[in-house]
């Protein structure tokens, strides 16, 4: 296969500019394209992957080589690294989106006016999109394949060290859009390395660019917030919360625990703080601290918590605000709901946070006063992915209030407009 080639230039900006011209144009043609194509076009890139995983493992392989070769953190090498199983659910996850339902053209509501007038709101694309996002190889497929769905062009600006990685996926999903006989500038790859590429997109290439959708830590998205001239999707961090309430069932408290922590603490959907109410505190914190530590957990704790679990270490204040994405967990008694809730609001990110209890009055207050993106009821916060709630994928979890929340799928990469069918109405 031929991977996309880094292109190494003085002149960032007219590289770029250029970028966002073919992305226009290609925007144009996918915007009226019908979803067989599109379909068609995802399914053949599905296909390549699978045809060419050597390829793209040795990609793969070569970036976390050079990661590792950097001293990088073990959580960085873990959300980098592709595995065959990791690669099939990449390709797999194409043909899930290749299966939903094309937003473009929906008929979202309609009504006629007493004059006569039939007014309908249909789903638009929102033209092109640029994704900022850091080392996640699966990003790419993700974010490619979700904007071309939605009728989109793509712009990818993929972490630095995971460029091979992203470039090779790139070249499949550019097959298969040949294959199916679109623009191959529908999904491109920024073709340098040069940080100066993104303060381009940021400045929203030359009015080429319509939406910007930063995935990454706090650094990132704060500076995409600040510096965009376009709109922006925000994809905070993910301080997510477990609250272990009154009524709360032992053995269900500690797997959804283990889970929400351990399954991959790289993803931003892992718990970070576990909130355990006094009312429950003496028969369940010494044994989900326990079962945490036996799977490798560090446990930083408020004072209560450390005179039950010695093995505990003092929780500072920075640590109620941190997204650790690594084996560590920040553990608080509260003083019941109220002070759960305090807590979240206090220190949340507004990402994903879980309850599990049986009381069903404080689960659905839980579920209703908490604000954020994501909450949930006796449940993993790991559920919080595109996938798992059915839309095939996701380029981020909206954290911010307007036009998307939550996982950013399909339907979320879309706008509207009104359209109004008359016979010769005019305005007295």
């Amino acid at each position: 296969m031929t991977a996309v080639a880094e292109l190494r230039t003085d002149d960032v900006s007219t590289l770029m500019r250029d970028v966002g011209r073919r992305a226009r144009a290609a925007s144009r043609v996918l915007a009226l394209a019908p979803r067989s194509a599109k379909d068609a076009a995802l399914l053949a890139a599905a296909r390549r992957l699978r045809e060419t995983e050597a390829a793209v493992l040795d990609a793969n392989a070569a970036d976390v080589a050079a990661a590792q070769a950097a001293g990088v953190a073990a959580s960085f090498i873990d959300r980098l690294t592709l595995t065959p199983a990791r690669l099939a659910g990449v390709a797999d996850a194409l043909e899930v989106v290749a299966g939903l339902a094309d937003p473009v053209g929906e008929t979202i509501a309609a009504w006629t006016r007493p004059n006569g007038l039939a007014i309908e709101r249909v789903r638009t694309p929102l033209g092109v999109i640029g994704v900022i996002y850091e080392s996640r190889p699966n990003v790419t497929a993700d974010a490619g394949a979700l904007c071309l769905k939605a009728g989109n062009a793509a712009i990818l600006r993929g972490g630095t060290d995971s460029f091979r990685s992203s470039a090779a996926i790139v070249e499949c999903i550019a097959h298969g859009l040949r294959e199916a006989g679109l623009p191959e500038d529908a999904v491109q790859l920024v073709p340098t390395r040069d940080r100066a590429a993104v303060g381009e997109m940021l400045a929203g290439l030359g009015g080429d660019l319509d939406v910007i959708v930063p995935r990454g830590g706090k650094g990132l998205v704060a500076r995409v917030q600040a510096e965009a001239r376009v709109p922006v999707f925000a994809h905070l961090d993910g301080n997510n919360h477990v609250f272990i309430a009154k009524g709360a069932d032992l053995d269900m408290a500690r797997s959804i625990v283990l889970n929400a922590k351990m399954r991959r603490t790289g993803v931003c959907g892992a718990a970070e703080t576990l909130l355990v109410d006094r009312a429950v505190a003496g028969t369940h914190l010494v044994p989900l601290a326990q079962a945490l530590i036996a799977a490798g957990c560090e446990i930083r704790g408020d004072a209560e918590t450390r005179r039950a679990v010695p093995e505990a270490r003092p929780a500072t204040e920075e640590d109620w605000r941190t997204e650790y994405l690594d084996a560590i967990i920040a553990v608080r008694v509260v003083d019941g709901l109220n002070g759960a809730l305090a807590h979240i609001e206090a220190y949340g990110s507004h990402h994903t946070d879980a309850v599990v209890t049986e009381d069903a009055a404080i689960a659905e207050r839980f579920l209703r006063e908490v604000d954020s993106a994501i909450v949930l009821h006796n449940a993993s916060t790991q559920f919080a992915d595109g996938g798992e709630f059915g839309f095939g994928a996701e380029i981020g979890i909206a954290t911010g209030r307007l036009h998307a929340r939550g996982p950013v799928g399909v339907e979320q990469l879309t706008s509207f407009n009104y359209r109004v069918r008359g016979q010769g109405q005019t305005r007295p």
